[in-house]
């Protein structure tokens, strides 16, 4: 660096800049991996490797690169992603929750099994409050698999109030993502307490960001290729078409 200023004859303040730019960089990409560690994404999914050609026309390549930059956090606004299995919903929500944990926002991803999960075990030990404090600090909080199993109410007899508890704690604080299948006029049955489906969507649907996909299943159409027999005779499988992730919902 020193030949390279001295070639250049940049000023002592421009080589200062230099030197001081390496640890920077290195603090802000250590800053990233924290971010994202925290964040606990399932999947290193990512939007460079989104297969946009497969469902071109129902999935707005545009719309969700806007998603990536992060302005709808700023604005506190929910976002939802609903639409049936096999899509890459769950591959693109988490593209975008790693984007803004790279401009600084704070993440975190779960399935709604595991939030339901740990809410519950947080309820036997008499630490609910400080549960749902936890996820309510988040500035974008991603609920993957909405719906994608039935709220289990003999299991989990509190699961509806304990998933309002928690939206309802982030309310006006931060973004709340949710990603599911089931259509908005299903919940009432999914959540099985009608008031209380009602004050959920208020919450959550009430000015947000609605994303439907509609299209091919990935998973249907890997299928499909996989069982069809290849043209050397054999009965051999051809390889089929990745959906985005490996593992589309």
């Amino acid at each position: 660096m020193l030949t390279e200023a001295d070639k250049s004859q940049c000023s002592h303040l421009q080589l200062l800049a230099r030197f001081l730019a390496i640890p920077a960089h290195q603090r802000v990409e250590r800053s990233i991996d924290r971010r994202i560690r925290m964040a606990r994404f399932r999947d290193t999914a990512s939007l460079e490797s989104f297969d946009w050609s497969f469902n071109a026309a129902s999935i707005d390549q545009v719309q969700i690169q806007e998603l990536a930059t992060g302005d709808f956090i700023r604005r506190r606004d929910n976002l939802i992603f609903v639409g049936e299995s096999g899509l890459g919903k769950s591959h693109l929500i988490q593209s975008v929750g790693r984007r803004c944990c790279a401009l600084g926002y704070r993440v975190r991803y779960t399935t709604s099994a595991e939030l339901l999960e740990d809410l519950m075990a947080a309820s036997s030990d008499k630490t609910l409050p400080r549960r749902v404090r936890y996820y309510g600090r988040f500035d974008l909080l991603i609920i993957d698999e909405f719906g994608f199993d039935r709220l289990e109410r003999r299991e989990y007899p509190e699961s509806s109030s304990l998933l309002y508890k928690v939206i309802d704690g982030r309310s006006g604080r931060g973004s709340t993502a949710l990603v599911t299948n089931v259509d908005f006029k299903e919940w009432t049955e999914y959540l099985g307490d009608p008031p209380l489906a009602m004050a959920l969507l208020d919450r959550v649907v009430d000015g947000a960001i609605i994303q439907k996909f509609r299209g091919q299943s990935y998973r249907a159409h890997r299928a499909e290729r996989k069982g069809k027999p290849s043209g050397n005779g054999h009965g051999q499988a051809q390889a089929g078409h990745d959906d985005p992730n490996g593992q589309a919902s």
